[in-house]
């Protein structure tokens, strides 16, 4: 009998696995890939797989490198082509692999930043990818009252662009103000620490530097001037009032004895030359950090308190004079308690400006592009090609504009100074200026980093434009 049950047992196995096999729902074919074609108009470019049914697909963006992914499950008919080139401003071609059974990848490679669709058609069965080149998007954001924030995103043969535009209402009662690194000439800082650390709701960087903080350009903050430029270079000014001019302003700085004695300041807050005369104040550093190879007075209340070699302390509420060679030996009969007039000015105008900033070229004056390059003699480090750019304009009706436009990468080539011209005078802006641009460039609105700089992380500067609420934290 054991035998008989055995022999049931197993033949009801079999009748289990049987029937278990007759009702199990056959796995699911994979999509077929018969044929993969583009088609190309100057706005769009149209790549489309044809397939025996539609599956169930996901598309990614990826910025480095520039490709477009679409995945799904299927097999490649034998008969398609893995590497198809594309001879297009903004695709270069695409490239289907299958490296895993079942499974498909396409990778579509950008040359620049496009708009896409995917979708599915049926009768015939088709995937479509449409890559839009030519496309202008705006995105606005109110950040406060009388503070909007534009974003500008456009598809254009010659490469993308990201730009963004912070328009200030001067009757909403913000305060522009230029901000050293550190509150000093020593060093550099982000644009966002400058911006945390100050409170402000705005900033973007500003002025040119050396990579030791030294500002590359004129500078006056509250009144006192901070740095010189060697040039006559484009500036804007913010009088007490809140309105900015944008204009050629020039230092003119002289050191008077009373023996009649009047030579030129060489400079503020800058590195020594020979047979010059420099004057350095608290905003350089708490010392001169100079080479002994000169004189130094310090000057308080126009009064000689101190005389030193080199690296003198620099006093809070006065100046030194350093002087090297000949410009030392006319100061060399100074002693302590010997009066001397130091005075400094920009012109009657400029003179009644708060801050000032010399940064340039000048982009647009009386509403007509106007670009000053090569009067102001820049190099084609600023003068040549498509960069990342900062600018700041001003529009008919006082309102102010801070304008970023990033560049060489994958989202936004970037502008020359005439596309940066034409662009702040597409904005509205009357008169504009150039700012610090290539890896420096950055907006900081409402503490958070707007654009992409080109460094792909921020670049410590010299200093930065903050806009702040009309009582300055």
């Amino acid at each position: 009998m054991n035998g008989f049950y055995q022999r049931i047992s197993l033949l009801l196995l079999i009748l289990i696995l049987i029937v278990t096999t007759a009702f199990a729902a056959p796995a699911p074919a994979a999509a077929v890939v018969n044929k993969v074609r583009f088609s190309q108009t100057p706005e769009t470019v149209r790549i489309v797989f044809d397939m025996d049914k539609l599956p169930a697909y996901k598309v990614t963006l990826n910025e480095n490198p520039a490709k477009l992914l679409i995945e799904f499950d299927g097999v490649l008919d034998k008969t398609i082509n893995t590497d198809i080139p594309i001879n297009d401003f903004a695709v270069s071609g695409v490239k289907i692999s299958s490296r895993s059974p079942g499974k498909v990848t396409a990778a579509i490679d950008l040359k620049t930043a496009v708009q896409y669709k995917a979708f599915a058609l049926k009768a015939p069965n088709r995937l479509v990818i449409d890559l839009v080149k030519v496309y202008e998007q705006k995105l606005v954001e109110q950040v406060g009252p009388g503070l909007k924030l534009t974003t500008v995103m456009r598809g254009r043969q010659d490469g993308a662009l990201l730009a963004h535009i912070l328009d200030i209402d001067p009757s909403a009662g913000y305060v522009l103000k230029p901000v050293l690194s550190n509150d000093a000439i020593v060093n550099l800082e982000t644009v966002k620490s400058m911006a945390d650390r100050t409170q402000a709701i705005a900033a973007v960087n500003a002025s040119y530097f050396a990579l030791s903080g030294d500002i590359l350009g004129l500078t006056k903050i509250d009144g006192t001037i901070v740095s010189t430029a060697g040039l006559s270079r484009t500036a804007m000014g913010i009088a007490k009032d809140g309105k900015v001019m944008i204009g050629q302003a020039d230092y003119d700085g002289t050191v008077s004895l009373s023996n009649g004695t009047q030579l030129a300041v060489a400079g503020v807050n800058c590195e020594r030359g020979a047979n010059n005369l420099v004057l350095y104040n608290r905003y350089y550093d708490v010392t001169t950090d100079t080479n002994p190879y000169g004189i130094e007075y310090t000057i308080i209340n126009d009064t000689v308190t101190a005389i030193n070699p080199n690296n003198s302390s620099i006093p809070a509420d006065g100046v030194v004079l350093s002087a090297h060679g000949t410009a030392a030996q006319s100061l060399a009969a100074l002693k302590i308690g010997d009066k001397v007039k130091i005075t400094e000015t920009l012109g009657p105008v400029w003179d009644q400006t708060v801050h000032v900033l010399g940064v340039g070229p000048t982009l647009i004056k009386n509403n007509g592009v106007y670009l000053s390059t090569k009067a102001e003699e820049f190099g084609p480090d600023v003068a040549s090609g498509r960069a990342p750019r900062t600018a700041l304009g001003v529009t008919k009706d006082g309102h102010i504009l801070l304008a970023v436009v990033d560049g060489r990468q994958y989202s936004s080539a970037g502008f020359t100074l005439l596309e940066l011209a034409l662009f702040m005078q597409e904005a509205g802006a009357i008169e504009a200026m150039n700012f610090d641009g290539g890896g420096s460039s950055e907006m900081v609105v409402s503490g958070n980093i707007v654009n992409k700089p080109s460094d792909l992380r921020e670049r410590r500067v010299g200093s930065a434009l903050v806009v702040l609420p009309k009582v300055p934290i």
